[in-house]
């Protein structure tokens, strides 16, 4: 391909509203165009790398045995009703009308396609002999995203792999996720990506158990935590604290004392009203737990984990109380809730890090008041302890004796070992060996296939632009004349353009008549693995210059040799990324 008859809209400024270096360098780059804000169009330098990507996906799940086909982006609301998603998603869900003659149609677009795939699997799927399946597909999946940013790590229109399993048992299931798991594995490192697999919480897609993949970047809106030591990995809102020794220290208790804090009611407000640090307040949240009211009491500088909450208390639904139930149950309104003398007696659970306060401040049940010389044991008494708050860096690690560290991460994947959710709610039920009617066991695998260009490129360049895998590289090399009106130099150019397009690689010639100077600054930017310059000097000498774009110097290879000697290269990086892999190592 020729630089003059393709389109490279290159930028030399960062573009307004470019945050982060994904974000700027797809913008500069020429890979995309906002057409508004959380839509993107795809220009062919993109194009070519986001079909890359889908083609790598789609040559590992065919591998693992899945079966694709394509869906419909609209779907009935009367199926999501059914599963009750409608609530889940709330706003984030693209829903419309349709006006027909005699009626009126209500659907969503769907950012998953649960519902759809479960209802083929009603009307299809009568047996266990034609269990187990997995569906996939590769298609445009939609969400109302309040915050559209970051580029195309948060859109409102994005391209996803979703996959689905059909299981009869879960040793089945299991050996399902099992395979998308490796293949998942395999895709990423294909990719080029540095990747993280962490325990999740499985969020509004439901379901028992799951895996998010995570490309640890420094500009990741996702929190994880990891053990370098064991490798335990998990998402903040599932990662686990260890248990620690804590001896209480030997001090006297002080009094219990009450004392007026007007218009101090947060955490920081009051830590200045009383001059006392954050961990030393007794934080006393109000929840409402499949409908009943509980309080969970933790340090003042951490924040509650609503799935820990829910898991502890053995609830399907846990929910902060709104003000009404918050002063029926405490007597007080909201920031003075405390657990020494509510007016209702309600479960107290205590996250274990409170057992380390003495005397310590919590809300004193009315308002505008706090308690002081709060201490466990002689002033209350949780009814039960439990790991109940967002993980930290430096907490425990959980497997081992080491501790978590804190890691942004940009999430690319996702697997769920969903059960029988939503086999349950539609009705998708199967015959086993003994003629017993059950519900069909459903696994769910997402990839985020714009999101692998993002985090890659995230993760991978330096000051002057992109830094490619052969994988994903929209061109693998970039042949630059240095003089293009010098017929004899051009001529050389193009009969290597075109002697290693014979040989099936992916090559631009640069046969814009600009400066050398510029040609190599947009080739970096652009990011091709390989740069093939074309020059006077080296043209006399039977000699052309190469130099790969992680690299800091170029090599000189032969003329005479070049198409074959630059295949060969390319071939084996293509398998590899050992090149890629390999940059700074050196």
């Amino acid at each position: 391909m020729r630089w003059t008859q393709t389109f490279i809209p290159t930028m030399k400024e960062t573009p307004e509203g470019a945050e982060i270096p994904s974000h700027v360098l797809m913008l500069r780059a020429g890979l995309i165009n906002q057409v508004m804000a959380g839509a993107y169009t795809y220009l062919p330098l993109g194009l070519r790398s986001l079909r890359k990507a889908e083609r790598i996906v789609r040559e590992e799940m065919d591998a693992a045995g899945a079966v694709e086909l394509a869906m419909p982006a609209m779907s009935p609301q009367h199926l999501w009703e059914q599963t009750g998603r409608v609530a889940a998603f709330g706003d984030v869900l693209v829903q419309t009308t349709l006006r027909r003659k005699d009626r009126k149609v209500s659907v969503v677009f769907g950012p998953t396609h649960e519902e759809i795939v479960t209802t083929l699997a009603l009307h299809h799927i009568s047996s266990y002999r034609q269990l187990p399946v997995i569906l996939y597909q590769i298609t445009q999946k939609f969400r109302n995203e309040e915050r559209p940013r970051f580029g195309v790590l948060r859109t409102s229109e994005f391209l996803m792999k979703d996959a689905y399993s059909f299981n009869a048992s879960l040793e089945s299931l299991n050996a399902s996720y099992e395979a998308m798991y490796a293949a998942y594995c395999r895709i990423f490192e294909r990719c080029g990506l540095t990747y993280l697999a962490v325990e999740a919480e499985s969020g509004p897609i439901g379901g028992d158990a799951s895996h998010e993949f995570m490309a640890p970047a420094d500009n990741g809106e996702d929190t994880v935590l990891h053990c370098p030591a064991c490798g335990y990995a998990a998402n903040q809102e599932k990662a686990e604290i260890g248990a620690r020794d804590f001896v209480p220290p030997k001090i006297p208790l002080h009094e219990l004392r009450k004392v007026d804090t007007p218009g101090a009611s947060t955490i920081e407000q009051v830590s200045n009203f009383l001059k006392c640090k954050p961990e030393d307040l007794i934080k006393t949240l109000i929840y409402v737990a499949d409908g009943r009211p509980i309080a969970v009491l933790l340090r003042g500088q951490h924040e509650a984990n609503e799935g820990k909450i829910r898991r502890a208390v053995g609830a399907g639904s846990v929910e902060l109380a709104p003000p009404e139930v918050i002063e029926k149950v405490t007597g007080a309104p909201v920031g003075f809730a405390g657990p020494v003398g509510m007016k209702e007696k309600i479960p107290l659970w205590a996250d274990r890090d409170v057992q380390k306060i003495i005397n310590g401040v919590t809300g004193a049940n009315a308002a505008e008041a706090h308690l002081t010389g709060v201490n466990l044991g002689r002033d209350f008494t949780p009814d039960h302890f439990a790991d109940l708050r967002n993980a930290l860096d430096g907490d425990p690690c959980p497997r081992c004796s080491s501790t978590l560290r804190l890691r942004h991460a940009i999430e690319i994947g996702h697997v769920f070992k969903l059960g029988t959710k939503y086999t349950d709610a539609l009705g998708a039920k199967f015959l086993d060996a003994n003629e017993k009617l059950l519900p069909i066991i459903m696994g769910c695998y997402g990839i985020g296939v714009n999101r692998i260009l993002a985090a890659l490129i995230e993760t991978s360049h330096d000051e002057n632009g992109i830094l490619w895998p052969m994988t994903l590289a929209p061109y693998e090399v970039v042949v630059i004349p240095v003089k293009v009106p010098d017929e004899k130099l051009m001529a050389a150019a193009v009969k290597l353009h075109d002697e290693l397009a014979a040989q099936g690689v992916e090559v631009l010639l640069d046969d814009r008549d600009h400066r050398a100077g510029v040609k190599f600054k947009d080739a970096d930017l652009i990011g091709v693995p390989l740069r093939i310059v074309v020059g006077d000097r080296g043209l006399k000498e039977g000699k052309l210059e190469a130099k790969w774009r992680w690299e800091k110097d170029s090599k000189l290879i032969d003329l005479a040799a070049a198409a074959e000697t630059i295949a060969d290269q390319i071939r084996q990086e293509r398998l590899d990324n050992a090149r890629f892999r390999g940059r700074g190592k050196c």
